[in-house]
């Protein structure tokens, strides 16, 4: 069988990881990091998920493996920040460099610009890169169950609740959800786009909430495109949904995020 485009990125992002030095002084820079962020005030993720409405994680996303380039003036600060005054309750930054171009620099300047939490979004695979994510000062960072097996997972949700750090664990749309159930994590997000095979199963994203627990914070990633796609998940009983694509070719961002807010934006 071949290698998915998953396999790939993932292959690269360790390739990336072996060529890096040592960095002994990193898991103690995280935890000082954890403390700056103590002082300042947590922004929680999951909090912010759960008020009242629907609750919109914006992304910025420079590009992507199926859709090239996203954005030609992208500027993930200009970003963050329409999506704030739009009314988005979290802000995530896709930081892979290889096949997203992304920046872990971005992180810094765009939680700088907003005072909403701040989602690491890139293919985490060691504890390394928690710490990494910890100094940058971010609020939660992306897990993806796929790509981990169940002791490394279990130690990375172990890592980040030490470093304070919010995880989003993510499945995508065919998986079973009971390995991320068990799994203890708060926030669960099901991905209707497979980065397997880059079908969009948004109707499969529907089906699944019922399978999540009411406990846990629930998202919808991906394959939105209007209110109405949000409305249907909603109902579901997803209380998170995140969008990416769709709000970085807007022409007017805050707009965009307004537009798929509704109505329901201003009952907040």
């Amino acid at each position: 069988m071949s290698d998915t485009t998953l396999d790939r990125i993932v292959a690269d992002v360790r390739r990336r990881l072996e060529t890096y030095g040592e960095a002994p002084g990193l898991e103690d820079a995280a935890h000082e990091a954890v403390e700056a962020r103590r002082r300042e005030g947590l922004r929680s993720l999951g909090q912010a998920l759960s008020k009242p409405g629907p609750a919109l994680i914006a992304e910025c996303k420079k590009a992507s493996p199926s859709a090239g380039l996203i954005r030609e003036d992208f500027d993930a600060v200009a970003l963050a920040d329409a999506y704030s005054a739009g009314g988005a309750a979290a802000i995530s930054v896709v930081t892979e460099p290889d096949s997203f171009q992304g920046d872990t620099r971005w992180l810094i300047d765009v939680r700088r610009t907003v005072g909403l939490p701040v989602l690491r979004k890139d293919f985490i695979v060691t504890r390394r890169q928690l710490f990494e994510t910890a100094v940058l000062g971010v609020d939660a960072v992306l897990l993806i169950a796929r790509i981990l097996d169940q002791e490394t997972l279990k130690s990375l949700l172990k890592t980040a609740a030490e470093l304070e750090l919010e995880v989003l664990l993510e499945i995508f749309a065919d998986e079973d959800p009971a390995i991320a159930v068990a799994s203890g994590a708060p926030i669960i997000g099901v991905n209707a786009r497979d980065l397997a095979t880059f079908e969009v199963r948004l109707d499969r994203v529907e089906s699944i909430a019922a399978e999540l627990p009411a406990d846990r914070v629930r998202v919808a990633e991906s394959g939105i495109r209007d209110p109405g796609d949000l409305d249907r998940l909603r109902a579901a009983g997803y209380d998170g949904f995140l969008v990416g694509e769709y709000l970085v070719r807007s022409e007017d961002p805050e707009a965009a995020v307004r537009n798929l807010l509704g109505e329901q934006a201003s009952d907040q």
